[in-house]
């Protein structure tokens, strides 16, 4: 084919013959950086945003963009958001463009000119890479691979099908409007996402011409994670089972009946080029003949002002149009887009450690000089040269120093970042977790009037409590030392004494009268000099922390008025905020004492404590046998000594600290096993999930137990819960009991009667009159012959042969009254589990629509806890206990949450509620509406859903749980009152 020249002196503008069409949803930040990359394109730039909320600001940012906001178009309306797109473009030539990706102008304009220059075709683009965008780094990607470039054959057949032979998607091409507007119009309605892009390749392919420029045209993102769109190609083109089949022939009928130069072939034959064409595709997609990732530069920017540091990988294709001069070019000024724009998920989540460590690198501390600020920013400006606060300032500081060159050439970098429109890094970091956190934990400081007011109470008690701060500075660390120090110099209280146990040179002569007492240790004494000093102190709480730990402004002085005359308390829990591996903060909330998930989650649970020095004194301190459990240990033995009484929790974060290694602990499996042992259990612990414990209680009984069914007119489903409980039932000392409700159904009672006479373990109980649920449960639990009782919904599959198991390996313990278990659908997804009073207004579950194997916030949703209240669509009770606390209550419970009620009856008898992840039922999870039950068990539980004591206090009661709740002061007055 020979290629004209479509150079003409009277050329149409390139914005009146062509138009780049931007799709967007709700990623401003994406939508944000494109539109500053096409800003210096003279084309008409059209953008489709179907975002929840518009950007008001884009008009006055971006004037030459024609925005449209479409919120009417959700994320799964992309078909419908197309087609009114193509419509309004008028222009003879458009591409599509996603709001991630590059499309290079001149390849842009290139595939116009030849289009123009030839009318026979309709479709032009060229060859693509992938980027992944890191937080310091962009990752480059082959991602196609050379293949036939010109489709000009006269026979539509042989274009599609050889197209499709060699795929390279075509829905990101320059392509003649008419086309798109004509293919649009065609589609029917509520295509698939799949089908979609299958049938825009066919039907150009069919209509026109197409030509692959040996030219580099994208530069797109790589997919990575879940899309909401959930698509995959190869499953609707090879899938054999009849489904698939009947769709794909059904729209290679449609294909062969909208109007093409295929259609003069006729139906039968058009579909037949159709369906040879899917197959073409799906060969090329499973071989990889076009569409190949491989690795293929690492590309990170260190230094300020200078190019990008570019690394290659082992595999290189130097066939493909990328490799020269002019593409590196434009890979760097995309880069400086990436990155002082950034918007990737994956960036944002690995760039937030970094703003967070450049954010404390910029505070002031009170023995700062010019020279400490200024090594702090350049470590700042080392971590990201993008930060533009870290530049400015930085460049600030140079202008007086030895360095001013240094600063000139810093000045100049900020101006080139300031030239974009992105926002600030202190905002970008104030909208991330780790600034949100900051920003809570900011909220809850007094202000300088509450201050005195408190030192003015804390006076009247004579300074308050003192506290006793046993660090360990085990790797000699100054650093780290100091960051310790500069919280507590930070913080609003001055009623401690700190002890440094340290394996490096003391700094300094001090004694344990100091407000800073250094003690030379070694790390196989540490131990033992900790309790010599425990003995010595006068303080009135014991804190082990190590160095690096920083302490919260108001942590201690919330202790200071909370503990304050307390009496009976031996051991306070705090919250705290830890870093994670990536450097960014997440917030650890603990609930009220619960002594299920301190054994589970040992490493979240017993750390950091505020021990009463007499409680540690008399406890003979740590031991010296586990000093990699040292706090864990310590508070299983108060529990052996004197039970849960006297153990508290105080909902305020004490400490900024790292998060705990992920790797499992001989030290703690060994504490938590003489533990038990030391309580009478010969149990085995194990580990299924770093951080996380199993305990299997080894009870020598193994008493029957009576599984309560509720039969009325339920015939189907009732058969489906028992045959489920029959069959996968593991434990075989169990009776099922099917109450009959006075049911009015012919069949079920044929069928009920059919169960009759077929032995002990299934009895049919039959009412003489329609009776409330709580009192059919009532009446069955009467005639049961079990210890142990379990409410089972007749709604309910269970999943795991072992579940009774793992209900009894819970209930068989004397402190426990009720078990729960995870409910789930068929997808293997949550739709309860433990039950927060508060929640969602009156009550509602944690975890839902998580995956059963997702681990929930504190590893919370795949150990065992305990909970104020759990579900009666799987509840175990001993029977002494049911009969004790007077069963369900049948006057203001009749129908619904009388398990709820139930279970808190049991919890003022003094016995816990354990919901375990480890017997899990298919069941909908869904809580009934009944207002004016709900009503009901909030008055009558009133202080119990003021604040649930299984909860935190801190977390959010909307939504599914566990999220920050909304910033807020600490009610100082009401401390002082």
């Amino acid at each position: 084919m020979q290629v004209q020249n479509s150079a003409q002196n009277n050329v149409a503008p390139l914005n009146e013959r062509f138009t780049v069409v931007v799709i967007s949803h709700n990623r401003n930040a994406f939508l944000r950086r494109t539109l500053q990359y096409y800003s210096s394109y003279p084309c008409t730039v059209l953008v489709l945003d179907s975002s929840a909320e518009g950007d008001e600001n884009m008009a006055r940012d971006f004037p030459s963009v024609d925005y449209r906001h479409l919120p009417q178009y959700t994320y799964k309306g992309l078909q419908e958001k197309l087609t009114y797109g193509v419509n309004q473009v008028t222009t003879p030539y458009m591409v599509f463009a996603a709001d991630d990706d590059f499309l290079l102008h001149r390849a842009l304009t290139e595939s116009v000119e030849f289009l123009e220059a030839n009318p026979d075709y309709g479709v032009c683009h060229g060859y693509g890479i992938m980027y992944l965008t890191r937080a310091t780094e962009v990752n480059y990607f082959r991602r196609d691979r050379k293949v036939h470039e010109d489709y000009n054959s006269e026979q539509a057949e042989d274009r599609v099908v050889r197209f499709m032979d060699n795929f390279l998607p075509p829905f990101y091409a320059v392509t003649r409007t008419d086309l798109l507007q004509q293919w649009y119009s065609l589609l029917p309605p509520g295509t698939g996402f799949e089908w979609q892009e299958i049938g825009h390749t066919f039907y150009l392919l069919a209509c026109a011409k197409a030509r692959i420029l040996p030219i580099p045209f994208a530069v797109r993102e790589m997919n990575y994670g879940a899309s909401d769109h959930n698509t995959n190609v190869l499953t609707v083109l090879t899938f054999k089972d009849a489904k698939s089949v009947a769709e794909r022939e059904q729209f290679a009928e449609f294909l062969a009946s909208i109007p093409t130069p295929l259609s003069a072939k006729g139906a039968v034959q058009a579909k037949q080029i159709a369906l040879d064409s899917f197959t073409a595709m799906a060969d090329c997609l499973i071989e990889g003949r076009s569409l190949k990732g491989t690795m293929i530069i690492r590309s990170a920017w260190r230094e300020a002002g200078e190019e990008p540091i570019r690394s290659f990988g082992p595999q290189q294709f130097v066939e493909m149009p990328f490799y020269n001069k002019p593409v590196f070019d434009l890979l760097t000024e995309f880069e400086f887009l990436l990155h002082a724009m950034p918007a990737g998920r994956l960036q944002l989540q690995e760039l937030e450690g970094i703003l967070l460590k450049q954010h404390e690198l910029m505070q002031i501390h009170p023995n700062d000089t010019d020279r400490t600020v200024r090594s702090r920013l350049w470590e700042a400006l080392s971590l990201n040269v993008f930060n533009r606060a870290v530049v400015e300032r930085l460049a600030e500081s140079l202008k007086d120093s030895e360095e001013p060159e240094e600063g000139l050439k810093l000045q100049a970098w900020a101006e080139r970042l300031n030239a974009l429109p992105g926002q600030q890094d202190r905002r970008l970091f104030e909208n991330m977790p780790s600034g949100r956190l900051l920003n809570w934990l900011e909220a809850r400081n007094p202000d300088a009037a509450q201050l005195k007011a408190i030192a003015a109470q804390l006076a009247r008690h004579n300074g308050g409590p003192q506290f006793g701060i046993l660090l360990l500075d085990l790797d000699a660390d100054m650093v780290k030392l100091q960051a310790t120090f500069d919280s507590l110099v930070a913080g609003h209280c001055r009623a401690f004494n700190l002890v440094v146990f340290t394996t490096g040179d003391l700094p300094a002569t001090t004694t344990v009268r100091d407000t800073v007492h250094f003690v030379k240790v070694s790390t196989i004494n540490y131990v033992e000099r900790i309790n010599q000093i425990v003995a010595q102190s006068t303080a009135d709480w014991l804190l082990l922390a190590e160095a690096g730990d920083q302490f919260t402004a108001s942590g201690l002085l919330r202790a200071s008025l909370e503990l304050a005359g307390a009496e009976g308390v031996r051991a306070v829990a705090m919250d705290e905020l830890q870093r994670q591996a990536n450097g960014a903060l997440a917030d650890v909330f603990r609930p009220g004492v619960n002594l299920d998930l301190l054994q589970t989650v040992p490493s979240l649970m017993a750390r950091h404590w505020l021990i009463q020095r007499d409680v540690l004194a008399q406890a003979k301190g740590f031991s010296t046998e586990y000093p990699q459990a040292l706090e864990f240990d310590l508070l299983l033995r108060l529990i052996e000594d004197g039970g849960l009484a006297g153990l508290a929790h105080l909902a305020e974060p004490l400490l900024i600290c790292n998060a705990p290694v992920e790797e499992s602990s001989a030290q703690e499996r060994q504490v938590l096993t003489r533990s038990l042992a030391a309580r009478g259990y010969r149990a085995q612990v194990s580990s299924a999930l770093p951080l996380t414990y199993q305990i299997d209680y080894q009870h020598a009984e193994r008493p029957l137990v009576s599984i309560i069914l509720q039969s009325q007119d339920n015939l189907e489903s009732l058969q489906r819960a028992l045959v489920s409980v029959l069959q996968r039932t593991r434990y075989q000392r169990h009776e099922v009991l099917i109450a009959d409700n006075h049911s009015q159904s012919e069949e079920l009672a044929t069928w009920l009667s059919s169960l009759e006479g077929k032995g002990d373990r299934l009895r049919v109980l039959r009412s003489g009159q329609r009776l409330s649920a709580s009192a059919l449960n009532n009446f069955a639990c009467g005639e049961a012959k079990g210890n142990y009782l379990v409410l089972l919904s007749a709604e309910s599959e269970v999943v795991n042969a072992n579940w009774l198991d793992a209900m009894l390996n819970q209930a068989q313990r004397p402190e426990v009254g009720i078990v729960g278990a995870k409910l789930m659908d068929i997808r293997g997804v949550t739709t309860q589990a433990g039950l927060v009073l508060g929640l969602n207004g009156d009550i509602g579950s944690v975890f839902v629509d998580e995956r059963k194997d997702a681990k929930g916030y504190m590893n919370g949703h795949q150990v065992e806890q305990n909970y104020s209240a759990v579900s009666g669509a799987c509840l175990m009770i001993r029977k002494d206990v049911f009969e004790a606390v007077g069963g369900l209550d049948e006057e203001h419970f009749d129908e619904v949450f009388g398990d709820i009620d139930l279970c808190l009856k049991v919890a003022d008898a003094g016995y816990l509620t354990v919901w375990t992840p480890q017997a899990q039922l298919l069941h909908p999870g869904v809580l009934p509406e009944a207002t004016q039950a709900r009503a009901a068990l909030r008055d009558k539980w009133q202080a119990r859903f003021e604040q649930d004591s299984a909860y935190n206090q801190n977390l959010a009661l909307t939504g599914k749980g566990f999220t920050l709740g909304d910033a807020s002061s600490v009610n100082w007055t009401q401390l002082l009152a």
